[in-house]
């Protein structure tokens, strides 16, 4: 049995990035939702901040917390958008992975370029680390970017309010750079198991994005305030998808075996 080679899996690393580097309608797709996910925040908290006696500002505030005075109610909705918010940052790392993965997988039998790679020295468990790398290293990349133009452009709209740095705090901290890479090691997974039990990359995608929606109703809770985001309701989140990441990790050994990745992905 041949033993572990990073330079083979480095090597299906660059040649996914270089396919994914040559695919722009890919490339436009992975930048779509980061857009979306860093604008519309900075837009409710400019809202907010350029409108801070607004009388429905208040009424807002007081159905999340009855306690919050009228005075105080912009900067209690900047903090509370901001703490909803991170669960819609979350679809990032699972969406984009998942739209890398099925391609990368999904697409190497529609394009019948599989069997000669396997036929390579390349063993099965280099082959499916080397694609998983190609598609977290891109989507990490992006989530930490996002993040850091959220950053900047969250803590200038709300600087003539708060006076001070919003963004990051312990809980966005813990989140991007713990939470997200869970996040997206899941994406990924789904999109590598999903992907070798069918045999079209776009098909593969919509079955692999079914699993964002449960983050689309934590959203619709915490936004219709049944649900209370912080650092601890995030960190038990990341805990149960440590244990489905876990759990992905078992079911991906049956992957680890020539003969049956050339007759499910041949």
């Amino acid at each position: 049995m041949s033993t572990f080679s990073v330079r083979r899996v480095l090597a299906v690393v660059w040649k996914d990035l270089l396919d994914l580097k040559k695919n722009r309608g890919m490339l436009w797709s992975m930048l779509a939702l980061p857009m979306v996910v860093v604008i519309m925040p900075i837009g409710v908290v400019t809202a907010y901040v350029q409108r801070p006696d607004d009388v429905s500002l208040a009424v807002m505030a007081q159905y999340y917390e009855p306690t919050v005075k009228a005075a105080q109610a912009a900067r209690y909705l900047v903090d509370k958008v901001l703490a909803d918010w991170f669960v819609i940052y979350l679809v990032m790392p699972v969406f984009v992975p998942i739209l890398i993965s099925s391609h990368a997988v999904a697409g190497e039998k529609e394009k019948r370029t599989l069997e000669p790679l396997l036929a390579s020295p390349i063993t099965p468990l280099e082959l499916v680390v080397g694609k998983s790398l190609a598609s977290l290293i891109p989507a990490v990349s992006v989530c930490l970017l996002a993040f850091a133009v959220l950053c900047v452009g969250v803590d200038v709209a709300a600087w003539p309010l708060a006076q001070e740095l919003v963004l990051p705090n312990g809980m966005w901290a813990f989140g991007v750079l713990v939470i997200a890479p869970l996040f997206a090691f899941f994406g990924n997974g789904i999109a590598v198991l999903i992907s070798a039990r069918v045999g079209d990359s776009r098909l593969a995608q919509q079955l692999s994005g079914l699993f964002v929606l449960p983050l689309v109703g934590l959203a619709a809770g915490q936004f219709g305030g049944w649900l209370k985001a912080g650092t601890t309701y995030y960190a038990l989140i990341g805990a149960l998808v440590l244990v489905l990441d876990v759990a992905i990790l078992v079911a991906a050994r049956r992957l680890f075996d020539r003969e049956r990745l050339m007759s499910r992905w041949g």
